[in-house]
């Protein structure tokens, strides 16, 4: 507020018109001080004038009311060219150095022509097809440097779209020269290791900027890559030439190339699973140790018979050709992601020579081999993009996406001899039970957990229980309700198998994306069996919790109960996350040195005030040595009023806790019905 004094004379008073603008306090104090000052000077001044000032001067000294500041939206950026269906003119050459092993860096040149333009915008993929979130490791791309003619041009990030770069082009330059480095993580604690002494996987989106404004499949590159010295690799990718350790593929879309991982390694072997087969299919294998790579003939059948099981129950082969990409390795992270054309599995080193020993991964290689048919070739509409920056991907179908996969992963991997009908029977015991006590099922429903990969990008949550995580997989139990109840309703004359066999099993041979929708689900099913299949579907998704979900366990002929020793199958899930999965009894997982690893929600132990990271030190008044001084305290409570009495040390604090359960140790099994057709073992028979 601003004071502007003219005085005047009129009835003997002389009149300050004010006028109000933004100013301090102490401004507007000085200006009406002023204007007394004048007023006493004057000589017709009266003392009606002082009384009239004097209040104005004085709130200059105590809070005003001033007016109020609206903020304004910084104006954004430009948008990004959304990507169109034209071609890019020229192709872009990709050179990756992925000799510096010791540092876990691969070093990038690419070579991008350009049209006469201002400014090119170049963007690192953000969305990685496959993992279903934003997952592009953009934290790892670094020392980026673009050049042309030999001088080095400027570059900006966008302010808004973290991921794209826009390059100052200048006049009559046809040629870009980009490089950067990504740093990929030497150790798990920074993220996937993808290099070691003695393999690597290759991702490309990891290695790529591409041009904005055009649809993947329209940019054309020539990839290569330079590997260590005596390294062998696998890969969907053509090689139009290998010398000297450089490997030149020969030139593909940028939508198939981000689509075709190499798999490299100083120990390598390669193994035809379709030996005499119109379709090529290879295992590529890359291990720690050469001994790691002595495939058993068990092993090796069943990794044949998987090939003829999944072109059986799809009805078609969606590629002209298939890699299985394998690493047995204790340091390179174990990974399991499809591609169209190939898919990368990471399993532990005794995979070939004692496959009994991780029987819960055994339909890691089945279940992304079935995603070549779905999720490659058919594919949600939501989730399929022109590219991968611009266009968001959307999870809405994944419950079928994965969900069914998960299903036929194991399926198949029964059918084919990689897993037995017992460790089936077992994993789906351990669903059943935990969906039995998962709280968050209360509150929200299967639909809502595709968004998950967005949600959280897979980060460790501290309540899984009562937030969901990722459930569409686990709920795979509506895809054997509906095999079920179709082979009931049909006296075993029809099958989900006949469904997957109309769904995927359309345009045999192609690998381009065929999309769909939730009807389109519903109408083959319908296809399949006379029911309603959209009220069916729309139950399971959306009703929380969901009744249901044992449904299709009971119409197979099996019921879920529990005993008070864990399944072969449960102990080697234990031995991998390394405690003990106690969910079902006391309601927590615990690690072999004590340390609580989750804790069910709203179980027993989380009302006894226990949560993830607090460590146990004695078990009623004993020293805690090991998990079965727990186990002991729950069998003795067992019928008893006596509550388990715990020592725990919670951050720095020690402090006593009392669990009040008394219903002994509880493990989850499947328990054939008495009766009536055993419809899980028709459903596991392989296919002639």
């Amino acid at each position: 507020m601003r004071i502007f004094v003219e005085a005047s004379h009129r009835d003997g008073i002389l009149h300050y018109p004010m006028r109000k603008e933004k100013v301090s306090r102490m401004q507007w104090f000085v200006s009406a001080l002023l204007a007394m000052i004048t007023a006493i000077n004057r000589p017709r001044c009266s003392l009606k004038l002082l009384w009239l000032l004097t209040p104005i001067a004085m709130s200059a000294l105590h809070p005003a009311r001033t007016e109020e500041v609206i903020p304004h939206l910084a104006p954004l950026p430009p948008p990004i060219s959304t990507p169109q269906d034209k071609q890019y003119p020229g192709t872009i050459g990709l050179a990756v150095d992925a000799t510096d092993l010791h540092h876990h860096v691969f070093s990038v040149v690419e070579t991008i022509p350009v049209v006469q333009a201002r400014w090119l915008t170049l963007l690192y993929p953000k969305w990685v097809p496959g993992t279903h979130e934003p997952a592009g490791p953009l934290a790892a791309l670094a020392g980026l440097t673009i050049s042309a003619r030999g001088q080095e041009l400027s570059w900006q990030r966008d302010t808004v779209n973290l991921y794209a770069f826009h390059v100052n082009v200048p006049p009559g330059v046809t040629l870009l020269q980009v490089k950067f480095q990504y740093l990929s993580p030497p150790s798990p604690q920074e993220g996937d290791v993808v290099m070691t002494d003695a393999m690597l996987d290759l991702q490309w989106h990891q290695e790529v900027l591409y041009p904005a404004g055009f649809d993947a499949k329209d940019i054309t590159v020539r990839p290569s890559i330079l590997l260590p010295a005596g390294w062998r690799f696998g890969t969907a990718l053509g090689s139009e030439k290998h010398e000297n350790n450089n490997v030149i593929f020969y030139p593909v879309s940028l939508n198939v190339l981000i689509d075709s991982p190499v798999y490299a390694g100083l120990y390598f072997a390669q193994f035809d699973l379709a030996p005499g087969g119109v379709v090529p299919v290879h295992l590529d294998v890359v291990a720690d140790h050469p001994e790691d790579l002595a495939i058993t003939p068990r092993m090796l059948n069943a990794h044949r018979e998987l090939v003829r099981q999944a072109a059986l129950n799809f009805a078609s082969q969606h590629y002209d050709h298939f890699d299985f990409l394998l690493s047995l390795s204790d340091e390179m992270t174990y990974r399991g992601l499809e591609h169209h054309r190939s898919s990368e599995n990471g399993e532990v080193r005794t995979y070939f020579t004692d496959p009994d020993k991780i029987l819960y991964w055994h339909d890691l290689v089945p279940h992304e081999y079935a995603h070549s048919w779905n999720g490659k070739f058919r594919r949600p509409s939501d989730l399929w993009s022109p590219d991968y920056n611009i266009v968001p991907e959307r999870d809405s179908l994944l419950w079928l996406y994965e969900g069914q996969t998960e299903y036929w992963g194991w399926v198949l991997a029964v059918r084919s001899g990689l897993a037995n009908p017992q460790e089936f029977r077992d994993y789906l015991a351990l669903i059943c039970a935990r969906l039995q006590v998962q709280a968050g099922r209360t509150w929200r429903n299967l639909q809502d957990t595709d968004n998950d990969p967005i949600i959280n990008e897979r980060q460790p949550l501290p309540w899984p229980s009562w937030s969901r995580v990722e459930d569409y997989k686990e709920e795979m139990l509506m895809w054997l309700d509906a095999d079920t109840l179709i082979r009931e309703r049909t006296n075993n004359a029809s099958s989900l198998t006949h469904f997957a066999q109309l769904f995927f099993g359309v345009h045999d041979g192609s690998y381009s994306v065929d999309t769909y929708a939730f009807e389109d689900v519903v109408g083959l099913l319908r296809t399949t069996l006379s029911y309603d299949w959209r009220n069916f579907l729309l139950a399971r998704l959306n009703l929380h919790p969901n009744p249901s979900f044992m449904d299709g366990i009971q119409r197979a002929g099996w019921r879920l109960e529990f005993s008070d020793s864990p399944s072969l199958f449960a102990r080697s899930l234990d031995e991998a996350h390394g405690g003990e999965d106690l969910m079902f009894s006391v309601g927590l997982f615990l690690a072999k040195d004590g340390t609580i690893g989750d804790v069910l929600w709203d179980g027993p132990a989380f009302r006894a005030g226990l949560s993830k990271g607090v460590k146990i030190l004695t078990v009623n008044g004993e020293p805690f040595i090991g998990i079965d001084t727990l186990k002991h305290a729950i069998s003795q409570a067992r019928g008893s009023n006596a509550s388990i009495e715990l020592l725990v040390m919670d951050g720095k604090h020690t402090r006593h806790v009392a669990i009040n359960y008394h219903g002994g140790l509880c493990y989850p099994h499947l328990v054939r019905n008495s009766g009536g057709r055993d419809r899980l073992a028709d459903i596991l028979q392989p296919l002639h």
